[in-house]
């Protein structure tokens, strides 16, 4: 069973969230939390599989509660429920450990999926669709760290293709591989710069400069 927790400062939202997961037969819901303060509390306590965030809430924003569970509860996976698909707040949320986001009114099909999607370890956002929040919502750069410098130039042109959206198998056709290869060097590259996902890679790369279209 996959254990999911559902946080948002509107019961009726909360509610239908609710109904929705327990119809189906490999998710429950182990607790609603109405603000960012109880999720934490209900996550360390319930040490959920998912938790699915609203990023406007009293008391506790959705982001700030975000960093505190991913921090305290790796594990836990966190998808962030916004209104826009350009949204700043669903951007820092990534930034602070969020597997990606969807919008609230998302086919029903969608949210279930996004469910079982980062339960299974994947993201539920295109790499694409976070690189045009972090161009949008972009901030100063910083200095790459020397985990970077230790990528292989191979490593670095993967890299540098997964930053700019393109999915395993754009990849691997750009670089005559198999998909097999290229999942072998993105998960090369994801544990030697220490980032969760590919969502994480792109953040990473924007807010290092090392993006193509940012690089002077």
């Amino acid at each position: 069973m996959i254990r999911v927790l559902i946080v948002d400062d509107q019961a009726l939202f909360r509610g239908g969230i609710r109904m929705l997961v327990e119809s189906q037969p490999d998710l429950v819901c182990v607790g609603e939390a109405a603000d960012g303060a109880q999720a934490v509390r209900l996550a360390e306590e319930q040490q959920p599989d998912v938790v699915l965030m609203d990023v406007r809430m009293p008391v506790l924003d959705g982001i700030s509660a975000t960093d505190r569970i991913v921090r305290a509860n790796p594990g836990i996976r966190v998808v962030v429920l916004t209104t826009f698909d350009l949204d700043e707040a669903a951007a820092r949320a990534i930034r602070v450990g969020a597997s990606g986001f969807i919008l609230k009114d998302a086919e029903p099909e969608l949210v279930l999926a996004a469910i079982r999607t980062v339960h299974a370890g994947n993201e539920v956002v295109a790499a694409s669709a976070t690189r045009a929040l972090f161009k949008a919502f972009g901030r100063q750069r910083r200095t790459a760290p020397a985990a970077f410098g230790e990528l292989t130039d191979r490593e670095r042109e993967i890299f540098a293709l997964a930053a700019k959206g393109l999915s395993n198998t754009e990849i691997a056709r750009s670089e005559f591989v198999s998909e097999a290869t290229v999942k072998t060097h993105i998960s090369r590259i994801l544990a030697k710069l220490g980032l969760r996902d590919r969502v994480q890679l792109v953040v990473f790369a924007y807010e290092h400069g090392l993006v193509g279209d940012q690089q002077a």
